[in-house]
């Protein structure tokens, strides 16, 4: 079985067709890219084929991509100089879409080259975009389902196959930034708007072998392979282009501060390649791309954010012994926040959903959260308004808990107070059938204690959803002492359904990712209290490649809570709690009515329109700024540590079962540093031994917190790593 086929036209048109056996999305591969270099070259030598159109056996797909198992293989067998093997493998893909581009064409030789064009039939992404662009004409399908685009940058990559280097001069540095620094994906429309496809047209191979048979010897001609050609918008050296690359490097440097080297090497090929002549832009942006590929933040991100992420959108945690399931019908406890988004993500995917609420006014309420997110969604779109209406029709707010009876799943997402939780899931599980699975949305409290109100605990489980639900990823199941295998087998069906990406933990007070991400928030609460610079925190948060520092996010997700979840600590812990100095911050905070922006006044002062203006001063009237303040470096070693640890002695409790899973959910469910792969990956990449020595040093200034785990010393002293163990 080929991953490639070619036919010839009866009128002399090879049609090259991609379509990779056993699967729904074709994908690069070695054996794949010899099979299309054979074919060209067959369809080019062949003076009785006119021209080629590469096209895709899969309805809606062109292509996902690069077989990123491949790359890694690839480094993995060129032990002895995996730098040159990856750069070889670049070059020859360079020379076959070099040899595409040119139509096979040889001046020197007088030999006219011969029109290829690409036909499209949907999703064209990575490297599938890239052997488009070496093509002389695009043809895209009309479906605004597609997806056109360059996502590498995404993964821990830049596009590295021709992709960086064509993208700037077909469009220009600037217009190219998006789809370049931001994996910008776009509908086949808007790639036609921005210049990235030629034509959108209902019937691309159609169209595509018809433009091939009367395209002219000047159409197979790229605008830089002709004389005099200029980038769009300016070189690097222009007026223009100058002022576009120092925007680019701040807008880049203003997202991540410099925490993504990804980032920056894609930033010197494009500026470095953008000085000189095509064929060395290629060589230049191969080179870079092989620097990104051999240094180890590149594998740790792409293990984590694409192939482990992958395999946890399949189920790979679902038990093997519990039949497939097919929620239609939820019951949604609570339309707050949390309940109005989690019965939105169910809409959304089809299922019915009855959201219960003590009143009819906050239960409408939970339906109008989702009516305005959709409104806001289809605007953007520019949609017709009610476009979406049969997504609102599913929802059907509701003050009576009969009309939660035919429920395949109950998801409670009501106050965190586990007297009103036993109360509510009493009252619903009299009326739902023994089958029926109850889930909570706590994110605090341990689901075996909530369980005890269950009359079946077997049916009962965790479902801890992120805010704001619809957008982000991660749903967290947490399996209770009681339950069974059922109950995360259908908690997982209901995870893919809804398109989130879900981890199973064991349960524990905190579970996996609040308990890593509680003593993230608590270090950047005592650093403030002894006086350290509030803004050095969070920057020094952010030059690690947080989304934001932990004293902002404190603000964002509002200081009472964190209040709360202090006492109920404390209230079920006793002497073993230790909120010390980040207590004595977040009560004094909260006594003095400064709750964060909801009321628009907490760490940060705001204006009346909920904008944040700066830090607020009073707080150092009260926690006075330390005349001497810390290195960049050692705020980020406690912040880090903080939460590494944790994740570690999560892992060793057994209430983390699998590191991937571990590393997924930091990324995505607190915004852990996407380059370091995920916690588990950064500690193999620092080793053992350092995390050791960092620990103790931290234990001794700071306290018991930083103590180092047994696991990592056993670790050491075996010369083991996490990923190492988990390959064995």
């Amino acid at each position: 079985m080929t991953d490639f086929s070619m036919a010839t036209s009866d009128d002399g048109i090879a049609i090259i067709t991609w379509d990779v056996p056993n699967s729904s999305m074709n994908v690069l591969s070695l054996s794949g890219l010899s099979e299309l270099t054979h074919l060209f070259a067959k369809a080019f030598e062949d003076d009785s084929i006119k021209g080629v159109v590469l096209t895709s056996g899969k309805a809606g797909n062109f292509a996902g991509g690069m077989d990123l198992n491949l790359l890694a293989g690839v480094r993995e067998q060129m032990r002895a100089n995996p730098a040159q093997g990856l750069f070889d493998l670049i070059m020859d893909m360079h020379k076959l879409m070099r040899r595409i581009e040119l139509g096979n064409r040889n001046e020197g030789a007088n030999r006219i080259g011969k029109p290829v064009a690409c036909a499209m039939p949907g999703t064209g992404l990575g490297i599938g975009l890239e052997l488009a662009l070496c093509t002389h004409r695009i043809f895209a399908a009309d479906d605004d389902n597609a997806r056109i685009g360059l996502p590498e940058i995404k993964v821990g990559l830049f596009p590295g196959a021709g992709g960086t280097t064509r993208l700037i001069r077909k469009l220009g540095i600037n217009a190219a930034a998006p789809f370049l620094l931001e994996g910008k994906l776009v509908n086949p429309t808007e790639a036609k708007s921005s210049g990235i496809v030629d034509e959108v047209v209902s019937d691309p191979l159609r169209s595509a072998h018809d433009w091939v048979l009367q395209a002219t010897t000047q159409d197979i001609i790229k605008p830089w392979d002709s004389k005099h050609y200029e980038i769009p918008g300016g070189s690097p050296y222009s007026a223009q282009g100058f002022t576009t690359m120092l925007a680019a490097n701040a807008l880049v440097h203003g997202r991540t501060y410099g925490a993504f080297s990804h980032v920056k090497s894609l930033l010197s090929a494009i500026y470095e390649g953008a000085l000189v002549d095509f064929d060395t832009a290629l060589r230049i942006e191969a080179r870079w791309f092989v620097s990104v590929m051999m240094n180890p933040t590149s594998s740790a991100m792409i293990r984590s954010v694409f192939l482990n992420k992958k395999r946890l959108d399949k189920g790979i945690a679902r038990p093997t012994n519990v039949a497939k399931s097919d929620i239609s019908r939820v019951g949604v406890l609570g339309a707050g926040m949390m309940g109005s988004g989690i019965a939105l993500v169910s809409a959304s995917a089809g299922i019915n959903v009855v959201l219960l609420d003590q009143d009819e006014e906050r239960a409408q309420r939970g339906k109008d959260y989702a009516q305005k997110f959709l409104d806001k969604q289809a605007a953007r779109k520019k949609e017709e308004m009610g476009a979406q209406s049969p997504i609102l029709d599913r929802i059907r707010p509701t003050t009576d808990v009969e009309n939660l009876a035919d429920c395949d799943l109950i998801i409670e997402a009501v106050f965190e107070d586990p007297v009103v939780k036993a109360k509510i899931t009493r009252q619903v599980e009299a009326i739902v059938s023994d089958d029926c699975i109850f889930a909570s949305n706590t994110s605090t409290l341990p689901i075996t204690s909530l369980a005890e109100a269950c009359q079946i605990p077997e049916r009962f489980i965790g479902l801890h959803f992120f805010s704001p639900v619809e957008k982000m990823m991660l749903v967290e199941i947490i399996r209770g002492k009681s339950t069974d295998d059922q109950a995360v087998a259908i908690a997982l069906d209901f995870a893919r359904k809804i398109r989130k990406t879900p981890i199973v933990v064991n349960d524990a007070r905190f579970f996996y990712t609040n308990r890593c991400i509680v003593p993230y928030l608590n270090e950047g609460l005592r650093m403030a209290g002894e006086g350290i610079n509030r803004a050095l925190i969070d920057r020094a948060a952010r030059m690690l490649g947080f989304p934001v520092g932990p004293i902002q996010l404190l603000d964002e997700t509002s200081l009472d809570l964190a209040a709360m979840i202090a006492r109920i600590s404390q209230k079920a812990l006793g002497a073993a709690y230790d909120g010390g100095l980040a207590d004595e911050v977040t009560f004094w905070m909260v006594d003095t009515g400064r709750l964060g922006r909801k009321s628009k006044a907490g760490f940060f002062d705001y204006s009346a329109e909920g904008k944040r203006l700066g830090y607020w001063g009073g707080f150092n009237e009260r926690f006075p700024l330390a005349r001497l303040q810390p290195q960049v470096d050692d705020v980020q070693q406690r912040l880090l540590l903080s939460q590494v640890l944790e994740a570690v002695r999560a892992l060793e409790e057994n209430v983390l079962c699998d590191i991937r899973e571990g590393d997924v959910g930091a990324i995505l469910g607190w915004g852990f540093p996407a380059w370091s792969g995920g916690p588990f990956s950064w500690l193999d990449m620092v080793g053992a031994d350092w995390i050791i020595q960092k620990s103790k040093a931290l234990e001794q200034q700071h306290g018991e917190r930083f103590a180092c785990p047994e696991l990592l010393r056993d670790m050491s002293k075996s010369k083991k790593t996490f990923y190492s163990q988990l390959a064995a």
